[in-house]
């Protein structure tokens, strides 16, 4: 009978493997956006030297990663504590099958990420490649991050956790997020700061497309459109958009032959963006905060007229 009931608790019920299986994704969860993060803000704060400064560097956002640890950590450290729990009232289970299965892989997947980080800084010393100070905060974040779950589930296959260090590495992990969370909106800003600058990345883009249909109606018609109506068109579906924050027309001028301008009024000044927005080499979007004009003459070298279809004779 006794045999019978020891069998029965080192079997792995559906409640088990759902609970260990929901940890691990919820730990990797974690990881993974808590790199992200890190790798976001690094890369806002030490960017990258660019031989084409017409691009603005920055990132998309912080916004996803943030949200993310919001949920999944608290997940995480539920289904650890009703795992615990189990543990406390039987033993046994910590020899479950998938319990040990889980933990191994979390350990193989750790010691190579591990491994691989350091592979890479000695080949980047090595091989004579610049360390800059972002790519060296990256592999210290990624090697600090995986080294903190790698030494707490060693010593929980070594069975060394106690309640007290439990809960110890339990602040150590929440400190670790918090502290993230906190650079990364000290570096990217607020959560308003952030909507901001996606108005503002909104607006550059859609300058950038009003301007190449103004050139694409110069090219087709051989003189720039009276207003910004002029370019919308049933056929192909294109609409003029409109400031996402103010809900109002952009700014259409048409100044010379050539020569026409296009205004917005900005949140920010564009060294304040840290939103990643695309710029064609060549172009100039920079500007202050409040409204600012872009000035732009059509040079025909590089946008020169079509031809008529109507005109031309067909090739016999």
């Amino acid at each position: 009978m006794d045999i019978e009931n020891v069998s029965l608790k080192t079997r792995t019920t559906p409640k088990d493997f759902f609970i260990n299986l929901g940890a691990i994704v919820a730990l990797y969860t974690v990881v993974v956006s808590l790199l992200n993060l890190l790798f976001t803000v690094i890369n806002v704060a030490y960017p990258k030297v660019s031989s084409y400064p017409d691009y603005y560097v920055g990132s998309s956002s912080i916004s996803f990663p943030v949200a993310t640890l919001m949920i999944f950590f608290p997940i995480y450290f539920f289904l650890m504590w009703l795992l615990e729990r189990e543990y406390s009232s039987m033993p046994e289970k910590k020899n479950l099958p998938i319990r040990r299965w889980l933990t191994y892989i979390t350990l193989f997947i750790a010691g190579l990420t591990l491994a691989i980080d350091l592979v890479t800084v000695i080949y980047y010393f090595i091989d004579g490649q610049e360390l800059t100070i972002g790519f060296l905060l990256k592999v210290l974040s990624l090697f600090a991050v995986i080294f903190v779950v790698f030494m707490y589930y060693i010593s929980d296959i070594r069975g060394k956790l106690t309640a007290s260090s439990r809960k110890v590495w339990s602040v150590v992990a929440l400190v670790i997020i918090l502290a993230s969370i906190i650079w990364g909106f000290s570096v990217l800003g607020s959560p308003r700061t952030q909507r901001l600058m996606r108005y503002d990345s909104q607006k550059v883009s859609d300058l950038q497309s009003i301007q190449y249909e103004v050139i694409n109606y110069w090219q087709m018609k051989g003189k720039l459109p009276a207003n910004l109506s002029a370019i919308n068109d049933s056929i192909s579906g294109y609409v003029t958009p409109i400031d996402p924050d103010t809900k109002e027309a952009y700014v259409y001028k048409v100044i010379g032959e050539k020569t026409f301008q296009l205004c917005a009024d900005f949140n920010l000044p564009t060294a304040v963006n840290k939103i990643t927005v695309k710029i064609m080499p060549g172009e100039n979007w920079i500007h202050d905060k409040g409204q600012e004009c872009f000035n732009r003459t059509i040079d025909e070298q590089l946008y020169p007229l079509r031809p008529d279809p109507k005109i031309l004779t067909p090739v016999r």
